[in-house]
């Protein structure tokens, strides 16, 4: 091995390519003997995230004696309260915070569906030696995702098909077992990573009579190997991104891939979901990361047979895989991009007059090729939001109006307070590279009448990405239906789109006879040469509501309807799943439809991979 040549140590030993780690070969459950069975649930993640809402079992937003709190120690705002919350609850989604709609206790074992066995396959499955349960309340959890309507039904007690048996495969070799073991006996499967999916696709379709399998990939989180020479690394699908930054970060280095769920979803959901991250401007989104994957299908295991940067051998495979939100088999091992953690990260902002402008100003930078790791223009309704999430007491989390006063009465005039919006910025690099960066950035805005507004509300602004999922269960707990969708579009039409898209939900609303004005309001999120991606938050209060989920379903599909009208795609990262699959033959064509039905019979003539999610 040459002197230049430097391979980190991850665990194992040194395979026949030259790369430390453990082969992609090994299995610990390759005999009955190896691993001991089980019909426990393995304990971990399900032990400390809700069953029935997002995040942490002790993290969580309440109101209490008037005011907002959020507990646990997991994030900057644990423990804090928040004075300003509740009155911008009662105030912007006429909510009433005196009138509760707990969730309903966790269901006793014996009231949820018993499972439905195909005896042969289940006796493989013992014989194996991987591990698996058949324990009601895990595979309750492993049930669902988290859109509005999954985490509604459960909190109102209404339970539809779950899977009948969990299973945790150890290695690429279980997976392939389970795989064969569930075609010779016709038995259903559905991929399950970080059970982060906002598109329905991991509901158990009702129809399904065949037993259902949640292929749990989570115990398949090991980093085989990584060539530093390359920048690769190669990784199993079930590692959860936090852990996956966390053990490179150990080593100096980073993937980058920095989706909103970074701390749940797993990199097997990133690629069978066509993921973004939040600072794909630097790393790129899930498809400019990927250098190679291996899919177990009801065929057998597909993939390419060198790892090499580019390949010009027809059509690539890579996205067939890409994007088939567990359809066609489940990924089991992604060979990834991989950098040195950058020097320096420094947190920025600006304040723009009003949305239109601030939408002009990234355009420019986007134009110019100079944008940072991470750019998110907030329009004013979420502006205000912010400003509602100041705690009490700290001295850390300014405000941006306390932050600026001084400067609003003076450089700030003629900015209106209810048409004004921010941009949380992100700069990743060397420290000469972060300051040239700052500096041309800082330089476009002032032609927009942008105003710097400081590192401390960048920084703010970015890690509320990661609490404000929460904010939904807070939401429900008072009669308030939330939920977040996204597009892309090109630059010519954001503006409109944004505009057009919020007035339809009120217009909808209204229509629909929902008393109150819904909260509708915006962010643009990621930026490209030929156009953005853009992010909607929307809910309404539903007290008195007979039907708030069926009002909720026309309300959401007018606002598809009019993404689709103006121009926008289906979904920029959230995928299709059984959501949207309504719309996806006008999105990709009567051809571009069949295509994906002549993929899935050739590699699942029996559908196995019957979720259910595309087609």
């Amino acid at each position: 091995m040459s002197s230049n040549r430097r391979l980190k140590r991850i665990a194992g030993h040194l395979d026949k390519s030259g790369k430390t780690g453990v082969s992609s070969q090994d299995c610990a459950a390759t005999s009955p003997e190896a691993k001991p069975q089980s019909q426990n649930k393995i304990p971990g993640r399900q032990d400390i995230l809700k069953w029935n809402g997002w995040g942490y079992k002790d993290s969580q937003f309440m109101i209490k004696d008037g005011k907002a709190q959020f507990t646990g120690s997991r994030y900057l705002l644990g423990g804090l309260t928040f004075p300003k919350l509740a009155d911008w609850f009662t105030k912007e989604c006429h909510a009433d915070i005196n009138i509760s709609s707990p969730s309903k206790p966790l269901p006793d074992p014996s009231t949820l569906p018993t499972s439905q066995i195909n005896q042969p396959f289940f006796n493989c499955v013992k014989e194996s030696g991987i591990q698996f349960t058949l324990d009601p309340h895990t595979r309750l959890f492993h049930g669902h995702g988290h859109t509005c309507h999954e985490i509604f039904e459960l909190r109102h007690g209404v339970l539809h098909r779950i899977p009948d048996i969990v299973i945790w495969p150890s290695c690429h070799k279980d997976v392939e077992k389970i795989v064969r073991l569930a075609v010779e006996h016709n038995v259903c499967i559905i991929p399950f990573g970080g059970g982060t999916s906002v598109s329905n696709a991991l509901e158990c379709p009702v129809e399904e009579k065949r037993m259902i399998v949640s292929l749990d990939m989570t115990e398949m989180k090991k980093i085989l190997w990584v060539d530093e020479e390359n920048l690769v690394a190669h990784i199993e699908a079930g590692i959860i991104g936090q852990e996956l930054e966390r053990q490179l970060n150990a080593r100096g280095l980073c993937v980058g891939h920095e989706p909103d769920s970074l701390e749940f979803s797993s990199l097997g959901g990133w690629v069978a979901t066509r993921a973004s991250g939040m600072k794909k401007n630097i790393y790129g989104n899930i498809e400019d990361i990927l250098v190679r994957v291996r899919m177990v299908t009801p065929r057998g295991t597909v993939e390419k047979s060198c790892q090499v940067p580019r390949m010009s051998t027809g059509p690539d495979i890579h996205h067939v895989i890409l994007g088939s939100e567990g359809t066609l088999g489940v990924v089991t091992e992604v060979s990834l991009r991989i950098r040195p953690l950058p020097e320096c990260k420094v947190y920025g902002s600006i304040v723009f007059p009003t949305f239109d402008i601030g939408i002009a100003c990234v355009r420019e930078i986007a134009k110019q090729r100079c944008a940072p790791a991470s750019i998110r223009l907030m329009d004013n309704e979420q502006f205000m939001f912010g400003q509602a999430l100041k705690p009490e007491g700290g001295s850390y989390f300014k405000s941006f109006l306390d932050g600026l006063k001084a400067v609003y009465l003076t450089k700030f005039k003629g900015f209106d307070h209810h048409q004004l919006c921010v941009a949380t910025l992100l700069f990743q690099g060397d420290k000469q590279q972060v300051a040239d960066q700052q500096r041309r950035i800082y330089d476009i805005a002032s032609r927009y009448r942008g105003i710097p507004a400081g590192e401390e509300n960048g920084q703010r602004g970015y890690m509320l990405t990661f609490v404000i999922a929460y904010l939904r269960d807070l939401g429900f707990e008072h009669h308030f239906l939330a939920e977040s969708f996204e597009t892309s579009v090109p630059w010519d039409r954001v503006s409109d789109l944004c505009r057009n898209v919020k007035e339809a939900l009120k217009r909808k609303c209204a229509e629909l006879g929902i008393k109150y004005p819904p909260l509708a309001t915006c962010r643009v999120t990621q930026t490209y040469d030929a156009g953005a991606c853009v992010y909607f938050y929307f809910g309404f209060y539903y007290h008195g509501l007979s039907n708030p989920l069926e009002l909720y379903d026309q309300v959401e599909t007018a606002a598809r309807d009019e993404v689709l009208a103006n121009g926008g795609s289906l979904s920029h990262h959230h995928g299709v799943g059984k959501l949207r699959k309504k719309w996806l033959q006008q999105t990709v064509s009567d051809v571009g439809i069949e295509m994906l039905r002549g993929i899935k019979q050739a590699v699942d003539p029996q559908n196995i991979f019957g979720n259910g999610n595309l087609l």
